[in-house]
Formats: C-alpha cells, structure tokens, sequence
C-alpha cells in the first residue's frame, strides 16, 4: 500500500484529501504546516508527499527545498498544491523541487490516476 503525506493548515482540506486519498487504497499521514512535513517525511519516508504552499511556521517552498537537500528523502516526489495557479506560483514550485504542481480545488476524480502515474515514473528511475 502506497503511502501519501498530505501537507495542508486547513483542517477540512486535510480531512478531505484523506477521506479520498484512504477511499482510493492509499495509506495517508498528516502534517499541519512544512516543519511538521520534514518531520513526518524523514520519520516515515512517504512514497509520495502532497505539499500545500501557503502555510504558516514553514510554507511548502521552504520544506520542498529541505526535503529535497535530504539525501534519504530526495527521492519522494512532491506534488505541489495551491490555490494560487499563475505561471509563475508553477515555476516556483517547480524551482523549489517539487515534481508537479496541482491547483485548487483538486479534481478528485483525476487526483489517484495522477498521483499513480507521478509514483509510477518515479519507481520507473
């Protein structure tokens, strides 16, 4: 069974992408901010990491950057995802480490045929 870091403040969103993400088969953890996210990434090393941008104590571009900096967790894709979707929130995204960019609100019935096909390229080296 997969397993999936949902990085995300808002409680609803959080419980929402769980509901769906545990509904399609994943294994799911949470993490409330991008210091929870370092945390729970190098205490669980997740097959997949969900990263919301805009948060409070550690947005998501910063913990991207560590997470990717971490030799044993470099390998995780990270999938950014945020409200904002201009051209240059993507390129940021992208800049900090993240291996895809999703905008809100999510299209919950494409999200697992995504997030399989980022996990599939990624066992794919």
């Amino acid at each position: 069974m997969k397993r999936i870091l949902i990085v995300e403040d808002n409680p609803n969103n959080r419980d929402m992408l769980t509901t769906i993400l545990k509904f399609h088969g994943f294994e799911t953890i949470q993490a409330e901010d991008g210091q929870q996210a370092i945390e729970k990434a190098r205490e669980t090393v997740p097959d997949l990491i969900l990263m919301d941008l805009s948060m409070p104590v550690m947005n998501g571009w910063d913990a991207t950057r560590q997470i990717k900096q971490d030799p044993a967790l470099a390998h995780i894709p990270i999938v950014a995802v945020s409200a904002y979707d201009m051209l240059q929130d993507k390129e940021a995204a992208l800049a900090a480490g993240c291996d895809a960019f999703l905008s809100k609100p999510l299209n919950m019935f494409a999200l697992k045929e995504r997030l399989e096909a980022i996990m599939a390229k990624r066992d794919q080296g």
